[in-house]
């Protein structure tokens, strides 16, 4: 650490702070008021888009993810903007065509990104090759990513193995992607060292908090030699999160490696995310420190928030501890992958069907088969035969790159997506940015598409509340207070002596003499394949439920004839709901 050296810094609060801490809550407007300030800076780079940002926009917020990232560049022209893109996955949860990335990365450059962290879930790098490409092909910034991992199978050696073939394919930097705070101090001067040592591109570092060692491991990478590091304003780090960006800036100043940025620049940008924060505390994971526990388990911040949400969703928050000790053992029978998106999906909703189901694989996703087929990649180990066996049967397994058993198809999905407006009536152009939309989130793409100008199909923005008592808040509306009480009978009264009175209904259920299957866990209903009165033999696909965001087959438990169907595509369901019943 002799020679002086700048470092930069990548500030990620627009995307993975709130995507980690808040469920990838935030809305536009909550960030707007900030923007100015966060260009001001003199950040390296500010990451504002990719990962859960664009499923979160168009599932969740009802807002444009294409018309976010165009405000956002209009409003921090001086400071280059970010993405995280999952290499073939793009921003979905498979493999598109090659055609259909270069679209993408092609759209995105457009409409305001300039660096484009590409990454493969499985760390196959015949998987970020097509994006890498794509990105260099339209002069934006193309950043390889090592996702970062421990195993029997993953060391030192590996990591340079893979860092070295990612700037053989013409990487312009390598990020070391550490998404659950898993890389040890000492272990990342190591790695910086023979990195710094083997390649000619900067080096990017970007850790999560969640076990308590990112700081750290932040400052010995830089002592060996990182270049780049990504940070979030100290409002919302930590825990689930980040190294804070003052924090940072702090330790490093009046060394050999500041990184020339103004902390009194950060204070109101940390003020107003703080104000922020408060609005979607009912989507903060319940850490208030350290949780050792990533260490074995080795679950990312974002997943984290999001699986105890999802298992609040599922009533049963109470298994989140199972859930935890199930993921690593999902995790080595699907050969060791690292937990990053999709793979920390797949991984959590198969941990969570095996422990609330009670019985380990006795319904296995349609990821899981998809990954136990090679349609992802290859996994760093083995997967374990007898579950393969189980999932695919004798099915071929893919040893190719994925995307070479499948065909461009941009064009097709642009005549289908018209063809499908059509047919709905649905009042929407068949632009780029809508036929991507469709191409990656075929279901979901549409019902935004066809609900755009439709608020209340999407979820309530989260009220502005301030608990005062055990029963009475302030709830703000347009800067409207009210006082609200909660009364002993669940009635509601306001200050204006209104009341509003909860009256919770039950959906009645008309089941013939069939055994009725009961929903899981809790999510939408995807889509109805058997229509009442068909025969079917015993493991017959019923229906699928999407469940976070990852399908579910449904399937009869015997032999017969389906009787009544309850519920129809579109619906929402909790477990135990009953779907439909089976007649022997």
């Amino acid at each position: 650490m002799n020679e002086s050296k700048k470092i930069g810094v990548t500030e990620v609060v627009l995307r993975d702070a709130h995507q980690s801490l808040l469920a990838t809550r935030f809305r536009y407007h909550d960030m707007e008021a900030a923007l100015k300030d966060l260009d001001d800076v003199g950040f390296w780079s500010v990451e504002s888009w990719g990962g859960a940002i664009f499923d979160s926009c168009i599932r969740y917020l009802g807002e444009d993810p294409w018309e976010r990232i165009r405000k956002i560049k209009s409003m921090m022209p001086n400071t280059p903007q970010q993405m995280l893109l999952r290499g073939q996955n793009l921003l979905g949860y498979k493999h598109y065509a090659d055609d259909v990335v270069n679209k993408f990365v092609e759209c995105s450059k457009q409409n305001g990104v300039d660096v484009f962290r590409v990454f493969d879930a499985l760390n196959d790098p015949r998987n970020m090759n097509q994006a890498l490409q794509a990105v260099i092909a339209v002069e934006g910034h193309a950043q390889g990513t090592i996702s970062y991992t421990t195993s029997p199978v993953h060391t030192i050696d590996l990591w340079v193995d893979l860092a070295k073939n990612i700037q053989d394919m013409g990487a312009h930097s390598l990020a070391i992607k550490d998404m659950a705070g898993l890389l040890k101090p000492y272990v990342a001067f190591e790695l910086v060292s023979r990195l710094k040592d083997e390649l000619e591109i900067p080096i990017h570092m970007h850790c999560h908090a969640t076990t308590g060692m990112s700081v750290a491991t932040g400052v010995k990478a830089i002592e060996a030699g990182l270049d780049n590091i990504d940070t979030s304003i100290s409002s919302m780090s930590m825990t689930y999160g980040h190294t804070p960006t003052e924090t940072l800036i702090s330790i490093l100043d009046g060394t050999n490696r500041e990184t020339g940025l103004d902390i009194e620049k950060l204070t109101p940008i940390a003020a107003h995310f703080q104000k922020v924060r408060r609005k979607y505390r009912n989507f903060e994971g319940s850490l208030r420190g350290v949780d050792a526990r990533i260490l074995a388990s080795q679950v990312p911040g974002g997943m984290l928030t999001n699986l105890e949400n999802q298992l609040k969703a599922q009533d049963s928050i109470d298994r989140f501890d199972e859930v935890i000790n199930e993921i690593p053992k999902v995790r080595e029978d699907l050969g060791y992958i690292p937990l990053v998106t999709p793979t920390s999906q797949i991984v959590g909703t198969q941990s969570v069907i095996n422990i609330l189901s009670g019985s380990r694989y006795s319904t296995v996703t349609n990821e899981v088969k998809s990954l136990l087929k090679g349609e992802y990649g290859a996994t760093p180990a083995p997967v374990n035969k007898d579950l393969q066996q189980e999932g695919i049967g004798d099915s071929a397994v893919i040893t190719c790159r994925p995307a070479d058993v499948l065909t461009d198809n941009f064009q097709s999905v642009e005549d289908e997506f018209k063809g499908v407006i059509a047919e709905k009536n649905i009042a929407a152009d068949a632009t780029v940015e809508n036929v991507l939309i469709y191409a990656m989130f075929p279901e979901i793409g549409l019902n935004f598409i066809e609900n755009a100008d439709n608020p209340d199909y999407f979820e309530s923005e989260p009220l502005d509340i301030n608990q005062l008592t055990d029963t009475s808040y302030i709830v703000t509306v347009e800067d409207q207070e009210y006082s609200v009480t909660l009364k002993p009978d669940n009635s509601v009264t306001i200050n204006d002596g209104s009341q509003i009175n909860q009256v919770a209904t039950t959906p009645s259920v008309e089941a013939g003499a069939g055994e009725v299957i009961a929903a899981p866990l809790g999510g939408n209903i995807f889509r109805v394949i058997i229509a009442e009165g068909e025969s079917v033999e015993a493991d017959s696909t019923i229906l699928i439920l999407e469940a976070m965001k990852m399908e579910t087959e449904i399937k009869a438990p015997t032999a017969g004839v389906v009787g009544k169907i309850f519920v129809k595509p579109g619906d929402t369901v909790k477990p135990g709901t009953p779907l439909f019943e089976i007649v022997s």
